[in-house]
């Protein structure tokens, strides 16, 4: 399923090749986000010209949207989404943090990043050591492991994952252990509920606690899954951003098969992406291309352009990215101030250029980092690219 290719001298970074069912994936790599079965803004026959390897869709959000009777008939994602190249999809493990502690504690993924004020009283989840009960529309719908597995079996991705349960940054340690040591024990009934070829990643947890990072990454290491993710909400009140999540990879990597894959879920900013690859990591998520794109903003060499904004761009007749070769740069040519005038007039076209432009930025970035990996040149590469001083 997985070889390493080449190594850095440096670091952990290493090239390698996921082969699935549906195609070979060059690591490390961007899986893009596809959460009901759809990249937002595209159509099927965007991506490909995207540098896309492989999408990821939510588990959670297509259960609910499909109920029993739906995921019973469902064709599958990749005929559902009209792409044939791999796709993963999470466990919902994810939404018994974002639809409970981000609510009861405002939290957001990392620390520092919040969304909102804290209200318990918002939180649509309920954990119990057998599995979650989500609350919407005043009923209660159940989710654990077994049933997780048999969801994901059914929407027929390359890579599944086990259900897990996420902790905040603002949990404290004694909650931090209890939700890994669930996690631990959804880990081996997930294993044990499989019933397909799919293959099956573990995911990590321990927060913002060295040793419960340790601890997590060798109880799931041992365990005969096919790779292996690093999840939770990163970050504790202590630090920056980005120290703490070189801290938490520090913490879990080292302690994971090196011969199997590793992925990091839910973080893919551009300081993230070259930390994450020195640290070991072979692909990521994250919804920054799509949802930022949907918003205006786009991502270049010298960074991040409001052009959804007030009007810095309505008079800049340049492309988004002379030396890009998407689409929207490339072939369609569309100046910075058009599609500023899409946006502002809400114009659909406009998110749909923006995310061509994000996920094959994102993509090919990527490529580049497999290059200066294989050439022996990543430290340099990632200095040059993030204008880092000598």
């Amino acid at each position: 399923m997985f070889e390493i290719l080449s190594k850095d001298e440096r670091s952990a970074a290493r090239t390698g090749r996921l082969t699935t069912e549906h195609g070979i994936v060059e690591t490390p790599s961007y899986v893009v986000v596809g959460t009901n079965a759809a990249v937002r803004c595209l159509e099927p026959g965007d991506l490909p010209g995207t540098k896309t390897q492989m999408v990821i869709a939510n588990t959670y959000h297509l259960w609910r949207e499909l109920g029993e009777e739906g995921l019973r008939d469902y064709p599958g994602l990749h005929q559902e989404m009209g792409w044939s190249g791999p796709i993963m999809t999470d466990s919902g493990g994810f939404q018994v943090f974002s639809l409970g502690a981000a609510r009861e504690h405002g939290a957001g993924k990392v620390q520092g990043m919040e969304s909102r004020a804290s209200r318990a009283e918002d939180a649509m989840v309920r954990v119990t050591d057998a599995g979650v009960y989500f609350v919407e529309g005043g009923e209660e719908h159940y989710l654990d492991a077994e049933l997780s597995m048999k969801i994901q079996e059914q929407l027929g991705a390359d890579i599944i994952f086990a259900f897990d349960e996420p902790s905040s940054p603002h949990h404290d340690r004694d909650y931090t252990r209890l939700a890994m040591e669930r996690t631990h024990i959804w880990a081996e009934r997930s294993l044990a509920a499989k019933a397909s070829t799919q293959r099956i990643y573990g995911i990590t947890q321990g927060g913002g606690f060295e040793d419960l990072r340790r601890e997590s990454a060798e109880a799931i290491g041992a365990m005969p899954f096919d790779g292996f993710a690093i999840g939770g909400s990163f970050g504790t009140s202590f630090g920056s951003t980005e120290t703490q999540l070189l801290k938490e990879l520090a913490w879990s990597v080292p302690f994971l098969p090196e011969y199997k894959p590793r992925h990091l879920l839910g973080i893919g900013r551009v300081a993230d992406l070259f930390n994450g690859v020195l640290a070991g990591i072979d692909t990521f998520d994250c919804v920054i291309p799509t949802r930022e794109a949907r918003h205006g903003s786009l991502w270049t060499r010298d960074g991040r352009l409001d052009i959804g904004g007030k009007g810095k761009y309505a008079e800049d007749g340049g492309v988004i990215e002379t030396d890009c070769g998407c689409f929207t740069c490339a072939e369609r040519g569309i100046p910075r101030r058009e599609l500023h005038a899409m946006f502002r007039e809400k114009n659909f076209e406009a998110g749909r250029l923006a995310t061509i432009h994000n996920i094959y930025f994102f993509n090919d970035l990527m490529e580049k980092i497999r290059g200066a990996i294989s050439s022996g040149t990543l430290a340099d590469f990632k200095k040059e690219y993030l204008k880092e001083g000598p």
